[in-house]
């Protein structure tokens, strides 16, 4: 798919002509070789698409003229899902970031624990490097909305602070079995870190009302959890039928 991500600012107020900027510039000149004339889709981030014609190819910006709005390739799952996972350390965590965005989740939030290797002013420096990833598997994907990653935050506030209709609280231990009575339109999942939850986490997570879920017969590691994890909710409540 020939896809190009143009923000909403970049539309002309008709919605009749769009500006790509230099980056997605770059990629449809040299990497796939388009020329004016050529079609394309853009989407806007916000869940929108549109089918469009080149009409001109700068040096770091290309013009392209709206022709009519599409549905996007992969629709947005109607579940409204918070996956909340703590950040371990090198790339294991830019692939959380990939996966939930092609799972269709809503919203990421960089967790840390007492038991997390990673550090709060380590996890702000790769802010940039996550949204630019979660932007081309946005692009790959098919979705024409893009995943909210949000500041880090420390588990327990995420858990006093969440909306969720409903909270899970994944555990290697002290958990129950995953029996959903109901179907929540938004759901958090909260993921731990490789050495596990800490013993005051725990309590947390019953004070605050959370789910805690233990799956049996199998040992996960971090990134796999919040991968597999995601999958399942979006089968039980989403739109992995």
């Amino acid at each position: 798919m020939r896809r190009f991500y143009s923000p909403p600012e970049s539309f002309s107020p008709d919605r009749t002509s769009a500006t790509l900027g230099e980056e997605e510039t770059r990629h449809l000149r040299d990497v796939l070789r388009l020329n004016v004339g050529d079609t394309v889709n853009v989407f806007d981030g916000n869940g929108h698409e549109w089918e469009a014609k080149i009409t001109s190819i700068e040096r770091r910006s290309t013009v392209v003229e709206v022709t009519s709005e599409v549905e996007p390739a992969a629709p947005e799952s109607p579940l409204n899902l918070t996956l909340a996972a703590v950040v371990t350390r090198g790339e294991k965590y830019d692939l959380v970031i990939q996966k939930a965005v092609e799972l269709g989740v809503t919203r990421l939030v960089p967790l840390f624990s007492i038991r997390g290797d990673v550090k709060p002013a380590e996890a702000a420096k790769r802010m940039d490097r996550w949204r630019k990833i979660a932007a081309e598997a946005t692009k790959q994907s098919g979705r024409a909305k893009f995943m909210e990653i949000a500041e880090p935050v420390n588990v327990t506030e995420f858990m006093q602070d969440s909306k969720a209709e409903t909270t899970i609280f994944f555990s290697e231990r002290d958990g129950a079995r995953f029996t959903p009575t109901n179907d929540p339109a938004s759901v958090a999942a909260i993921i731990g870190p490789k050495g596990g939850w800490d013993d005051t986490e725990l309590e947390a997570a019953k004070k605050e009302g959370a789910a805690i879920v233990t799956f049996a017969g199998r040992i996960l590691r971090a990134e796999t959890a919040a991968i597999a994890i995601t999958a399942v909710l979006q089968h039980r409540f989403g739109d992995l039928t």
